[in-house]
C-alpha cells in the first residue's frame, strides 16, 4: 500500500516550504484582505501561580520558580524568549528555502531582564526587558555574503523582531 503524505511530512521538505511560501505570497497579492488574522489565546489560572494557555489544539502550562512561591514550572518569560527565538529560527529556515540555499544548523537566543520592576521594588524600574536582543549561530557551506543576505531578509520579515524593534 502507498502511504499518503501528511501536511507535516510535506512541510519538512525544503522544496515544499519554498512552494508553500510562493503560493501563499501569490494568494495574498491577489487577496490582500486575507492578510489580517486574529489569534485567540485563552489563559486561565490552574492553581497558585500556574496557568494553562490554550489556543486551538495546543495547551501549554506556565508557572514561576520556587523562589517566588510557585511549584517551579517554566515562567512566562521562557515562552516569550522561546517565541522570539523560535520565530527567528523558523523565519530564517523559510528564507533558506525561498532563496534555495542550504544550512546545516541554526540556533538563536537572547534576553536581559530584571526582577525588581516586576516585583514592584522600585517605581523607576520598568517591569519588562532591559534589552531585547538575539544572537544567531548558523553552520552552513553557503558563502558568508549569502548568509548575510539571508539574515537581513529574515530580520526584515520576522514578526517578533519587528514588534520588539518598534517598541
Amino acid at each position: 500500500p502507498v502511504r499518503k503524505k501528511s501536511f507535516g511530512d510535506e512541510m519538512a521538505d525544503t522544496m515544499n516550504i519554498h512552494e508553500f511560501a510562493e503560493r501563499n505570497t501569490k494568494i495574498l497579492a491577489l487577496k490582500p484582505e486575507r492578510e489580517h488574522l486574529t489569534g485567540v489565546t485563552k489563559t486561565h489560572m490552574v492553581d497558585g501561580l500556574r496557568c494553562e494557555i490554550e489556543e486551538r489544539p495546543w495547551k501549554l502550562q506556565v508557572d514561576m520558580p520556587l523562589k517566588v512561591g510557585a511549584k517551579d514550572g517554566a515562567p512566562p518569560g521562557v515562552l516569550g524568549r522561546g517565541a522570539q527565538a523560535s520565530c527567528l529560527v523558523i523565519t530564517i529556515s523559510m528564507w533558506v528555502a525561498r532563496l534555495n540555499t542550504s544550512i546545516d544548523s541554526i540556533e538563536a537566543g537572547q534576553g536581559d531582564f530584571g526582577a525588581r520592576g516586576e516585583l514592584g521594588a522600585g517605581n523607576d524600574i520598568p517591569p519588562g526587558y532591559l534589552e531585547v536582543r538575539y544572537s544567531v549561530s548558523i553552520d552552513s557551506p553557503t558563502p558568508q555574503q549569502t548568509i548575510a543576505e539571508l539574515l537581513a531578509a529574515a530580520e526584515r520579515h520576522d514578526p517578533y523582531v519587528d514588534v520588539s524593534g518598534r517598541g
